[in-house]
């Protein structure tokens, strides 16, 4: 069958998926984003709907304190003896947990945290027994071992209490590359399947695949491994690994995978981060061979707007380390969203702000700004050290790009009165210096008159590579000060 690419566009990393019965359910990474692991449903693996999260309270996850790059890695998601199942680190958060629900779309439970368990990626199976196998990549995150990776480990588990009933061995770790991590162990016609990422996330990123006739091995390398891999290549999806198998309706095999869309003169920056992608598989003597990854002609542009006119935000809006509830309100102002600043800014780990990922190449953002309670406005971020905002109050419209430590502003005077802000990127093409960069982001401001734009900026500086960044570009309205309405907002994407 033919499976779209990107399968779920913008910053959505490390996938994994289950079947049960007709249909799919797919779960992805969301580090410090609040409500985080979000969750999507299909019955045919082309079509995908988001249906909520898993982490939907405060205390799920250790969000408040975790640093940048902390929080939500790299999901499992099984279904087994009627229930859903879902392991999760919580990194430099509350640790490596376990969450389960009766219905994919929750409420998922508070999380019970694994005991014996010293590393990331977490994955679930099950023998003919019942035995729960908890299989991970042994990556040391903290102690006198920070930093130190021990490989592929494996212990048998008691999921009900967390505790892991034997010492951790170590099982096959690939080729040799580095970061052997996600692994993903699959019973496959009376064979047990280990499959793994290994070569580090970034563009040596690869999928290896071993067997053996036990869940605990030992198991034997594919002698094509890596079975999937971008580097050295100019594909236009690059950084392709972190695969998990799945039966297609057909009757055939597929995995989901993360990648990203490099683009610039020298293909080294991707705007959108980590997203999740599809590719088909044979099986031949007993070994998958993975089609390669394609991306899908794009189909125009793709429009969304949001009124503020419901009971609550929608399932794409997202928060950072804190929930928006707590300190917005779309009842307070009908037709608006109403955030309340607290002194912090964009420059801060918690901001007062709301967003929604970037998911095209061309995209632009815009959103009507109240700004005669405080200021506020739109800001396109990667993380608190790199980001560009655009912002009303006081009579004056700001544009303002932080990278790193540095900082630099410009400002146009506007009149009192709600005014429009919008972001725009732009893909940029041809020889030029610009073509070094994978996008212009404009900055502009419209009071009635017409927009008026306040810098055109290089895209390379709020790209997941400069950032050294596992998430992507989030879009969004902050409150730096006082109280700042907002309403209609706007997004519109094209590749």
């Amino acid at each position: 069958m033919t499976l779209p690419n990107p399968t779920v566009p913008g910053f959505h990393p490390d996938p994994s998926v289950t079947r049960v019965g007709d249909d799919y359910y797919l779960a992805c990474s969301s580090f410090e984003y609040f409500p985080g692991l979000p969750l999507f449903h299909s019955r045919d693996l082309v079509r995908w709907e988001q249906i909520g999260h898993v982490v939907t309270r405060p205390g799920q996850l250790a969000l408040e304190k975790v640093p940048t790059l902390g929080g939500a890695w790299a999901p499992t998601i099984r279904f087994h003896d009627g229930r859903f199942w879902l392991v999760v680190t919580d990194a430099m958060g509350r640790g490596s947990l376990i969450f389960t629900a009766d219905r994919a779309e929750g409420p998922w439970s508070d999380g019970v945290v694994m005991q014996g368990v010293s590393g990331i990626d977490p994955d679930l199976a099950w023998d003919a027994d019942g035995t729960c196998f908890v299989t991970y990549s042994g990556l040391q995150l903290d102690g006198d071992r920070a930093g130190e990776h021990l490989g592929i480990q494996q212990v048998r588990m008691d999921l009900d209490t967390g505790q892991a009933l034997e010492e951790p061995r170590s099982v096959w770790s690939g080729t040799g590359l580095m970061f052997p991590e996600a692994p993903h162990l699959y019973e496959i016609d009376g064979t047990w399947y280990l499959l793994i990422a290994e070569g580090g996330t970034e563009r040596g990123h690869s999928v290896s695949i071993a067997r053996g006739t036990r869940p605990d091995g030992p198991f034997e390398g594919c002698p094509a491994n890596p079975v999937l891999s971008a580097r050295s290549t100019d594909r236009p999806i690059q950084n392709t690994g972190h695969a998990d198998l799945v039966q297609t309706p057909d009757g055939g095999w597929a995995l989901v995978l993360l990648g990203m869309r490099p683009r610039g003169l020298t293909r080294a920056f991707s705007p959108m981060g980590r997203e999740t992608f599809s590719a088909a598989l044979d099986w031949v003597d007993g070994w998958p061979v993975v089609q390669p990854v394609e991306l899908t002609p794009p189909t125009g542009p793709v429009e969304h707007h949001d009124d503020f006119t419901g009971a609550e935000l929608g399932v794409e809006w997202l928060s950072i380390r804190t929930p928006a509830v707590e300190w917005s309100s779309l009842t307070e102002r009908p037709g608006h969203l109403v955030v309340h600043a607290d002194g912090s800014t964009m420059d801060d780990p918690r901001p007062r702000f709301v967003g929604r990922r970037q998911q095209h190449q061309a995209a632009e953002f815009s959103v009507g700004v109240d700004s005669s309670g405080g200021v506020g406005g739109l800001s396109l971020r990667i993380d608190e050290r790199h980001h560009y905002d655009i912002e009303v109050g006081g009579g004056v419209a700001r544009a303002r790009a932080r990278v790193g430590g540095l900082c630099q502003t410009w400002e146009q005077p506007v009149p009192p009165g709600q005014v429009t802000v919008r972001i725009e990127t732009e893909p940029v093409s041809g020889m030029g210096l610009d073509a070094l960069g994978p996008d212009l982001v404009r900055l502009s401001v419209d009071s009635g008159a017409g927009p008026v734009e306040l810098a055109a900026l290089d895209g390379r500086y709020v790209s997941a590579e400069t950032a050294a960044s596992f998430t992507g570009r989030v879009v969004g309205m902050y409150a730096a000060e006082g109280s700042v309405a907002f309403d209609r907002f706007s997004y519109r994407g094209e590749d």
